[in-house]
């Protein structure tokens, strides 16, 4: 039987080790996938801590590229050689109440790649076929893995915010998300700020096409937006509950602040700053496979990229450690290739 490499966590908050497995069968409703790229996400963190009930040891990853390398019986559609990805929603149901609505991002039962079962830190993967999503050819393997987390999850939230073209968007946070949410905001037609801490991000900011930029450690954020005539959405990205908060005084009437950035620290906001102007708070997932696709040919319509390190994967830990240290410039991908260096 041939034999694969896996990067798994064999126990709660227990290192990356690279192992030999058998390279899996997939079953009838299931693809294999030969791995091409996988991105490292923040949210990798939940399956290195052992969230959501993970059963060890488990391979994480959820930002997966490659080709499809076996097919089950009852797979419509998809063919051998596909190029195909794999993000945070990794399949749903069917059957509940939220997939009943066709709503399948929230389905109470959802598996996510990496967590629900293993994800793309290996060389083979096995999926449910719901969850493939087209890969253009415009993008490699590399650029197009980042958009099925970070990408879709920006994308997503903006579409579905309300705005339209010509509106104030601010997104706070310039990262791997943020990064991103710049480049769709001012493609998508909105006057776009970037919001981040120093100046040292500021002409990357206008580089991806921010008309404004406010450095969060020297101005006040919402003042800065009010004087500007408020926001109607602010994207917050980043993990910092309170310059969330903070922010919200900067929405304009009937504004709202868009959380992407997953946190487990509790917002504090008067009630008052909301019923003023009719201000609102909401979360947004990321989404299904179409909606990846989606912010893929948005991409390449747009000339939108990712900015991304490459780490071969067996230095998956390196890597990892990399993303979790905030200094990645700005998103981190796994390859394939053993002589790859990280660049």
């Amino acid at each position: 039987m041939s034999r694969m490499r896996v990067v798994q966590v064999s126990s709660a908050n227990g290192p990356f080790e690279m192992v030999e497995r058998d390279v899996p069968t997939p079953g009838s409703r299931q693809v294999r996938i030969k791995v091409e790229a996988c991105g490292i996400c923040h949210s990798d963190s939940f399956t290195k801590m052992g969230a959501f009930g993970i059963q060890f040891p488990r391979v994480p990853g959820h930002e997966v590229v490659g080709l499809l390398d076996a097919v089950g019986s009852d797979v419509p559609e998809w063919k051998l050689g596909a190029r195909v990805g794999v993000g945070w929603h990794g399949g749903h149901c069917g059957h509940c109440t939220s997939c009943r609505k066709g709503d399948f991002i929230t389905c109470s039962t959802g598996q996510i790649p990496g967590i629900s079962y293993d994800g793309g830190y290996a060389d083979y993967m096995i999926a449910p076929f719901e969850a493939l999503a087209a890969i253009p050819d415009e993008l490699s393997s590399a650029e197009a893995a980042p958009l099925l987390c970070a990408g879709i999850t920006t994308f997503n939230a903006l579409r579905h915010s309300g705005a339209v073209a010509g509106d104030l968007v601010g997104v706070l946070g310039i990262g791997g998300l943020g990064h991103l949410g710049v480049q769709f905001a001012a493609k998508m037609g909105y006057r776009t700020v970037a919001v981040a801490r120093g100046t040292d991000k500021e002409p990357l900011a206008r580089r991806l096409g921010a008309q404004h930029y406010i450095d969060s450690t020297t101005q006040n954020v919402a003042q800065e937006l009010t004087k500007m005539g408020g926001a109607r959405v602010i994207l917050a990205t980043l993990t910092d509950s309170k310059s969330m908060s903070d922010a919200v005084g900067g929405l304009g009437v009937d504004g709202k602040l868009m959380v992407i950035g997953a946190s487990m620290q509790p917002m504090e906001v008067p009630p008052v700053a909301l019923i003023s102007s009719r201000r609102s708070i909401s979360g947004w997932p990321s989404g299904t496979a179409r909606d990846s696709e989606d912010t893929m040919d948005f991409s390449v319509l747009s000339h939108i990229r990712p900015l991304i390190e490459t780490y071969p994967l067996e230095r998956a830990s390196e890597a990892y450690e990399r993303m979790m240290s905030g200094k990645a410039r700005f998103r981190v991908v796994l390859t394939m290739q053993p002589s790859e260096s990280a660049r």
